[in-house]
């Protein structure tokens, strides 16, 4: 599948909001897409459900979604977590207790961790989630939620935790569970 492709540079790799992970379909599932679209016939009933100026609007909704202090710093800490100690240490000041123990809980298993940008596309996500529940307000579960998605694509792992069998969803796993929830 990427025969004849180069993986892309971290800082583009960076500029993805999300790295969803898809499962094959079921059986059942997959038959109905080959009975549906096999025959080179659109889909029946087919209809318009939004126009992009339902999409602008919803966008701007999305961006008036509130997300308390709590919440923010929260993400903040999360981000903070998927970095080793040596690319945190000295820069505006302690760690909060709770993501200096979630990045104890990988050390030395993240090579690289995620950038700023994670934690600005981890809040629209997270603000996304909450308008998609009919909420005008973020809560920590939407953040915790969507943070795999988010995160997966920025964090390197290093070859201890490769030779450890761990994978980035692992990873992410324990820092989401180290990191204290508000």
């Amino acid at each position: 599948e990427q025969e004849g492709t180069y993986p892309l540079p971290e800082a583009q790799v960076d500029r993805f909001m999300m790295k969803v992970v898809l499962d094959y379909p079921s059986r059942d599932e997959e038959r109905r897409i080959l009975d549906r679209m096999a025959g080179g016939r659109p889909l029946p009933g087919l209809r318009q459900v939004a126009t992009p100026a339902d999409i602008a609007n919803a966008r701007q909704q999305v961006d008036q979604v509130f997300a308390d202090d709590k919440v923010r710093d929260y993400v903040v800490d999360i981000v903070r977590a998927t970095r080793p100690a040596r690319a945190t240490a000295g820069r505006g000041g302690a760690e909060p207790a709770n993501a200096d123990a979630a990045a104890r809980s990988v050390e030395g298993l993240i090579e690289h961790g995620a950038s700023s940008r994670a934690a600005i596309w981890l809040m629209q996500a997270a603000k996304a989630h909450a308008f998609l529940h009919e909420r005008n307000y973020v809560t920590p579960h939407d953040a915790k939620t969507l943070a795999p998605d988010v995160l997966r694509h920025r964090i390197m792992l290093s070859y201890e935790a490769e030779a450890e069998g761990r994978d980035v969803d692992d990873v992410i796993r324990t820092i989401l569970d180290h990191v204290l929830v508000p």
